[in-house]
């Protein structure tokens, strides 16, 4: 087998099969039996919620609290952004959740937990009550290391689009009405932030959109990093084929303040710059209620995990997943990795419910795919099996890997990846 093949069928089928899942998993009580409750329904939260449902046989009642109607993928978003792809086709129903999975879905926004009491308290008033609890928030962002962000207008004018949706089609809209000519500033954080090629393929999309429609506009990418963060061959090459003259790229630029009036960005040691349209991606943490449940309990930021189960360290039967997390060694904040977790969880959940040890050895995989072009794809991709004696997840030796070069096969397969995934998450 291919090592291609190899990490694509580990992708699928390794929070199945290599969990040692439960056969005849019943709990009693049918529809009045034990109750999880899933806050978010991310690439974590709603994956979780689905597969509660099947590895329980139906046994455990699962509720979903999630604000939005649907579903929409920040892994493809770029696409929207560079005009390739519009907001349809990264937007997915929560409906077959519910009509064909039989989980609970409550449209409101989680704004406490009470985990003496174990329930969930809405911002429309009522409370639900959970035997266990999987906090799958996402990310939430650092304005506070960015003062001038907290003026009036400045996050309406500045835009992340960091998290897909609204701001996504606002940051196209700015890129269409950007006269020729002029310069796209996008800033990125320090590692960890979620999605760690993501910036990088954006830097590449809207380039590709310069490239065709504004060719005397540039990108420029100012990153806190030492260097491009993943896959920096493979970007740079990319860069150098087909966009010279029109991205640079300036590595150890730290965005301490923004201007949003005069669409300006500060520097920590570099001279101020001006922008047309700038990007800034800030400092980055867990969501907000995993912050205010006390569940963020790594440098404030992020909450550490038991990986069996994904247990909160902090609070006992809640569990955390997806980009809120604490990462084991060499582990991305990525949609596919959070589709992962949400698996290992759903089968540690139903085993602790039916008085059993969880999967004693969960194995799964990520693959990350960046678009280069509007065709041309690159991936990076890693397996992850936990540890026993130091108790986290770690790379398999000699798996995953990176592309040789950007194909349009990649891109076939970044788009199929991305049609799969959706699919297993919420058809």
């Amino acid at each position: 087998m291919q090592r291609r093949q190899f990490v694509h069928s580990v992708a699928a089928g390794s929070a199945l099969g290599s969990l040692g899942l439960l056969s005849g998993c019943a709990t009693p009580g049918g529809s009045s039996g034990p109750h999880v409750v899933v806050i978010g329904g991310g690439y974590g939260g709603a994956t979780a919620a689905k597969y509660l449902r099947m590895f329980s046989e139906g046994k455990v009642r699962v509720t979903l609290v999630e604000p939005n109607a649907s579903f929409v993928s920040c892994p493809i978003s770029n696409l929207v952004i560079g005009g390739v792809k519009q907001m349809s086709d990264i937007t997915v129903p929560y409906d077959n959740l519910e009509q064909r999975h039989g989980v609970r879905i409550v449209r409101d926004r989680a704004t406490a937990i009470d985990p003496d009491k174990r329930v969930v308290k809405l911002a429309g008033g009522s409370e639900l009550s959970y035997d266990r609890l999987i906090v799958s928030p996402g990310i939430d962002f650092m304005w506070e290391t960015l003062p001038g962000m907290a003026k009036p207008g400045a996050q309406d004018k500045v835009l992340h689009a960091w998290k897909a949706g609204p701001q996504t089609v606002a940051l196209r809209k700015q890129l269409e009405a950007m006269p020729d000519g002029g310069v796209y500033a996008l800033s990125i954080p320090l590692m960890p932030y979620r999605c760690p090629p993501g910036p990088y393929e954006r830097a590449c999309i809207v380039a590709h959109y310069f490239k065709k429609a504004k060719p005397k506009s540039k990108v420029i990418v100012f990153d806190a990093n030492d260097d491009v963060t993943s896959k920096p061959a493979l970007f740079k090459k990319a860069w150098d084929e087909h966009y010279k003259g029109i991205l640079e790229y300036r590595p150890k630029h730290r965005v301490v303040d923004v201007d949003a009036a005069t669409n300006t960005l500060k520097f920590e040691f570099n001279d101020d710059f001006k922008g047309d349209v700038l990007n800034v991606l800030p400092n980055m943490r867990a969501g907000d209620i995993a912050a205010q449940a006390g569940l963020a309990t790594a440098n404030k930021r992020w909450c550490d995990v038991d990986f069996l189960t994904f247990e909160s360290k902090a609070v006992k039967n809640v569990h955390v997943l997806g980009d809120a997390i604490q990462i084991a060694p060499a582990m991305p904040k990525s949609g596919h990795m959070a589709n992962q977790h949400g698996k290992t969880c759903a089968a540690a959940i139903v085993n602790l419910l039916m008085g059993k040890e969880p999967p004693a050895t969960p194995l799964y995989a990520n693959t990350c795919y960046s678009f280069v072009t509007d065709e041309d794809v690159v991936h990076v991709a890693s397996v992850h099996r936990y540890d026993p004696e130091k108790k986290t997840m770690l790379p398999v030796p000699g798996s995953g890997g990176l592309s040789a070069r950007a194909s349009e096969l990649e891109g076939r397969y970044a788009l199929a990846w991305a049609r799969n995934i959706w699919a297993d998450m919420l058809a």
